[in-house]
């Protein structure tokens, strides 16, 4: 509980400052976020509507699931990240997180789709030993891989 109050009075000190904290605090949290709520999302509306097969690549994801992941995501940091973070001065910020969302949500897919290939073409199940039947230890990062480099490109481009 002493980590989370000592995080959330940084966050009110810093929050004045808001390119900082954007860059500092809620990017990272923002990308990680999204790629999680994507993956969930993506499985719990692929089992229960998906019937068209998204890719060869990774024959379990659907169309359905992968559209349903994205838009969720979207949607869980557009009602989170205000509900969690409001202050006055960052609101006009909320329309820029939720465009990093999408850009999170849509990179980190492909970044499982590459890692399930590479894995393909290297003819294993697994990427590794450590986390055996949760396709290993790069694929628990896959999505990071190709969402932070994303993200750092469009904040780069449109908003420094």
């Amino acid at each position: 509980w002493g980590m989370l109050v000592s995080l959330y009075q940084a966050y009110d000190v810093l929050s004045h400052d808001t390119m900082f904290v954007l860059a500092a605090f809620f990017i990272p949290v923002l990308i990680i976020l999204s790629i999680w709520v994507n993956d969930t999302m993506a499985y719990i509306v692929g089992s229960f509507i998906g019937k068209t097969p998204f890719s060869k690549i990774s024959p379990k994801k659907t169309w359905e699931g992968t559209i349903g992941g994205m838009i969720l995501a979207v949607v869980a940091i557009g009602f989170l990240f205000p509900l969690l973070f409001y202050r006055d001065h960052l609101a006009a910020l909320y329309p820029m997180l939720i465009t990093l969302s999408a850009i999170a949500a849509v990179a980190g897919t492909m970044g499982d789709l590459l890692e399930s290939k590479l894995k393909r073409m290297a003819g294993v199940k697994d990427s590794g030993r450590m986390m055996p039947e949760h396709g290993g230890f790069l694929d628990r990062f896959d999505s990071l891989l190709i969402a932070t480099p994303c993200i750092w490109l469009f904040v780069r481009l449109f908003l420094d």
